[in-house]
């Protein structure tokens, strides 16, 4: 028997790190690696408590703005975690620096072999991150021309549970899709949504349906990056309404806002700490702060990713 603990592994936009530290000591296993999908806090705060606490780790990514990012990935790179085989993508369009962790088993000759992709906020369960530092056509050119090449039965491990409110979207522009319906009916009845898979996706996602009579007649363009764009105008409205109809609104946009203000600015504080050699005082300092504020920042910023 080799022991499970001699098997490296790797945490993907660790947002509770203490959760992560539970496993790990549950198991065994040995963390060696952080995989960031973008900078956002609620993705990528987590990397100074695992590093604080696990030094050495390589922290990899695309954005300077990740907190201890030490590994600049390449698009179409290759690497290994343990026996995973790795593959980073470029996939800007929620932010500049996005990134999607294609992963698979490292032994090319099982026929088993599965496979996964960590999408972050770039493709969710039955939608798609907002535009916020692309536009339509770098989304259209993500979802077509890189995830949705990928194997069908490609788990896709998306960076939040908002499956519910995109298939009620999705079932506005597509009323007709028994897809949509089926799945909807199922998140209703389950907590976790997370993963689907692309084939999966291709059937039920509208921003990957762009050429669907429906989808057209929808958004009343034919273009695909015209039909993704409305695609996006009408789910953020569908948002909004939602939202505003159960009492968040602008205030907890601007409560979200304010919470990534407060975690700028511990972050600037742990990370100049720790190089000014006072490791220990920031952690005992801070860590209860940061686990408070990467709480609060999670309820509160899901808004921002859908």
């Amino acid at each position: 028997m080799i022991p499970f603990n001699i098997y490296p592994a790797a945490a993907v936009d660790p947002a509770e790190p203490q959760k992560v530290l539970a496993v790990l000591a549950q198991t065994g296993a040995k963390l060696t690696s952080i995989l960031t999908t973008h900078h956002h806090h609620h993705h990528s705060f987590g990397n100074i408590e695992l590093v604080m606490t696990k030094p050495n780790l390589a922290v990899y990514g695309a954005d300077a703005r990740i907190p201890e990012l030490n590994y600049v990935c390449k698009h179409n790179e290759e690497f290994t975690v343990g026996t995973l085989k790795v593959r980073s993508y470029h996939t800007p369009s929620h932010t500049r620096g996005s990134v999607c962790y294609y992963v698979r088993d490292g032994n090319e000759a099982n026929e088993e072999m599965e496979r996964a992709v960590f999408t972050g906020d770039t493709l969710l369960i039955g939608g798609c991150g907002k535009f916020i530092e692309g536009d339509a056509k770098d989304m259209y050119n993500v979802l077509y021309n890189i995830l949705g090449k990928l194997p069908k039965d490609t788990k896709v491990y998306c960076g939040h549970e908002c499956a519910r409110l995109n298939l009620q979207f999705a079932s506005t522009v597509d009323p007709n899709n028994h897809n949509i319906r089926k799945k909807l009916s199922w998140s209703q009845t389950t907590q976790c949504t997370v993963p689907s898979t692309i084939e999966e996706e291709l059937e039920f996602n509208p921003y990957l349906r762009v050429s669907d009579p429906a989808i057209q007649q929808a958004t009343n363009v034919t273009d695909p990056y015209e039909v993704t764009k409305v695609l996006r105008e009408l789910n953020d409205s569908f948002i909004n309404q939602t939202n505003g109809s159960n009492g968040l609104g602008m205030h907890g946009i601007n409560e979200s806002e304010n919470i990534v203000n407060e975690m700028n600015g511990v972050h600037n504080g742990v990370h100049n700490g720790v190089h000014n050699g006072v490791h220990n005082g920031v952690h005992n300092g801070v860590h209860n702060g940061i686990n408070g504020i990467s709480d609060s920042l999670i309820q509160h910023t899901s808004y921002f990713s859908q």
